[in-house]
């Protein structure tokens, strides 16, 4: 174990300079430069301070870091009292605890459970009364379940209707939902129907969520790789993807040479730390997100490729996927039973879209990632004024906003929450306004 004077070491900034070169490549573990914290990069010899340092404040992370380090030492005391617990534990004891926990639990809820509404005939549709009607005409078994009695009341309750002689609020509920999604699915196909597409409706409409078998064109129009005409995309489609794949034939053969071989290799180290790991680690699949990748980063040297672009891939390769895909889940679908074709031009518009959604963030990957700096900065900012306590607790434990946002910002949530909810997500700034993502 460490001592504890390298202990202390350990949270304090470093006052040394950092080699690097104007083309750093930094990624979700190594935030980019900050001039607050790497004051020594931009000024050679530091200036005395003249005035008399503060002390600083105890109640910091390195006093508690330091306090409780060694919170979780094993000793030879530590495996004895483990031994001697094991020892005395008793299988049969426990288990007839937790049974009684159980019953008791049960008993209390069936005591608690309010009577079944009158069943009503099939074909009739008059309402049921709701469950808060019904208890008011019922007394309370006992003093001990009045007051969940009356709790229950207050709440509000939801009228149920039979509809054809079904009471299952479950069959309700579903069948409710269905007709929702149904006629949601209708609006967006009435709106993709017409010959030119209202962009700005479709972009209201799609706020809410956009249904799955129109999330393909959808993305493909508000990311403005389609045009709103319909007669038009058709030819911009062949355009498009036949412009991708020259761009293949001239770019990819140079991946090995020494001017590119490092940008290369970087991607291809970094693919297969990607998920879904099912479809990613797919040779067809990785191959395309090499291709997808390393073009964009030689179309785009102000940047070049930066850990974090390779996330931004796998919304659009899934999405578009779905249109060629029969199981419900695409994330461990195999993708060799797609036709060669079909998937050359899902590579291209995956290209396409992604770089259509990195023109409006690419400071966000630039030397010192402005971009992302100005958006910390922004949820700092957003913070303070929402929940002043939980943005004054952050300054008291000098936990700054960089340490844990950066990645936010940098894969646009990618790795925060599921691939189902990044695509939901991802409904909502499919457009020129993803600049501001995600405050």
């Amino acid at each position: 174990m460490a001592s504890d004077g390298a202990r202390k070491q350990f949270w304090k900034r470093s006052n040394t300079k950092v080699p690097g070169s104007i083309q750093h490549v930094y990624g979700a573990q190594h935030p980019p430069f900050d001039p607050l914290l790497h004051g020594t990069l931009l000024k050679a010899t530091p200036k005395v301070p003249t005035t008399p340092v503060k002390a600083r404040r105890t109640s910091t992370f390195q006093e508690f870091e330091s306090n409780t380090s060694d919170a979780w030492d094993a000793s030879e005391d530590d495996d004895e009292l483990l031994a001697m617990a094991a020892e005395s534990l008793n299988t049969e004891v426990v288990m007839e605890t937790a049974n009684r926990v159980l019953r008791n639990h049960s008993q209390r809820q069936e005591r608690r459970r309010p009577p079944e509404p009158p069943a009503v005939p099939s074909g009739d549709l008059r309402l049921v009364k709701s469950v808060s009607e019904s208890h008011t005409s019922c007394p309370a078994e006992s003093a001990s379940d009045t007051a969940p009695l009356q709790r229950s009341q207050s709440l509000p309750h939801s009228v149920t209707v039979a509809l054809g002689g079904t009471s299952d609020p479950s069959t309700l509920s579903s069948s409710a939902l269905s007709e929702r999604e149904a006629s949601r699915l209708d609006k967006f196909k009435q709106l993709l129907a017409g010959p030119n597409t209202d962009l700005e409706e479709l972009r209201k409409l799609s706020w809410s969520g956009i249904p799955k078998s129109v999330r393909p064109i959808t993305w493909k129009l508000l990311s403005g790789y389609l045009p709103a005409n319909v007669e038009r995309r058709p030819a911009t489609l062949q355009r498009k993807q036949k412009e991708y794949f020259a761009f293949i034939e001239h770019y990819y053969d140079s991946r090995h040479d020494d001017a590119h071989q490092d940008t290369y290799r970087q991607i291809h180290i970094d693919i297969p730390r990607m998920s879904p790991e099912a479809l990613i680690l797919q040779p067809k699949v990785t191959e395309i997100f090499e291709r997808i990748l390393f073009i964009w980063a030689i179309r785009h040297p102000a940047s070049g490729y930066v850990q974090g672009i390779n996330d931004l891939v796998t919304p659009f390769f899934v999405v578009f996927m779905c249109e060629h895909i029969e199981e419900e889940d695409v994330d461990a679908a195999d993708v060799s039973r797609v036709p060669t074709d079909v998937l050359r031009n899902v590579e291209a518009d995956t290209y396409w879209c992604m770089s259509r959604l990195l023109d409006g963030i690419q400071d966000n990957y630039t030397f010192a990632q402005p971009g992302i700096q100005m958006k910390v900065k922004m949820l700092e900012e957003l913070v303070s004024r929402i929940d002043e306590q939980v943005h004054r607790h952050l300054e008291q434990h000098e936990v700054r906003y960089l340490q844990f946002a950066f990645r936010w910002m940098n894969n646009l949530l990618m790795r925060e929450v599921p691939l189902h909810c990044t695509i939901r997500l991802w409904d909502t700034y499919q457009d020129v306004n993803v600049r501001t993502f995600p405050i």
